[in-house]
C-alpha cells in the first residue's frame, strides 16, 4: 500500500471528510514522526510498532567490484520495531 491507497482508504471510511483534509492530515502525521525522529525521539503507536533512530558508526568497508578499502561515513537511520498486537495479528494464521 502506497500513501495515495491509505489516503483514499481512510477517506471512504470516512465519508464526512473531504479527500485533501485526509491528505493534509496523513501528511501531518508522518511529518510529525520524521521530525521527532530527527530530533533524536522516539515514535510509540500503541498496537503498530515504535520508530527510533540508530546510529551506524564509520567504518571501513570495501568496494565488491574492485577489493578496494573505501571510508564509510557515521550515519543515522531509522528503525521499526513492531507492536505486540501487529505481531500477533500477522501470525494469527499459523
Amino acid at each position: 500500500m502506497i500513501k495515495s491507497e491509505l489516503v483514499q482508504k481512510i477517506a471512504e471510511q470516512n465519508p464526512h471528510l473531504y479527500q485533501r483534509d485526509v491528505e493534509h492530515i496523513v501528511n501531518s502525521i508522518l511529518d510529525e514522526i520524521i521530525d521527532a525522529l530527527a530530533r533524536g525521539d522516539r515514535v510509540e503507536l500503541r498496537g503498530f510498532g515504535a520508530f527510533s533512530v540508530k546510529n551506524r558508526p564509520a567504518r571501513q568497508g570495501r568496494n565488491p567490484r574492485t577489493g578496494s578499502k573505501v571510508e564509510v561515513t557515521e550515519k543515522y537511520v531509522p528503525f521499526f520495531k513492531t507492536g505486540k498486537e501487529m505481531r500477533e495479528r500477522l501470525n494469527d494464521g499459523d
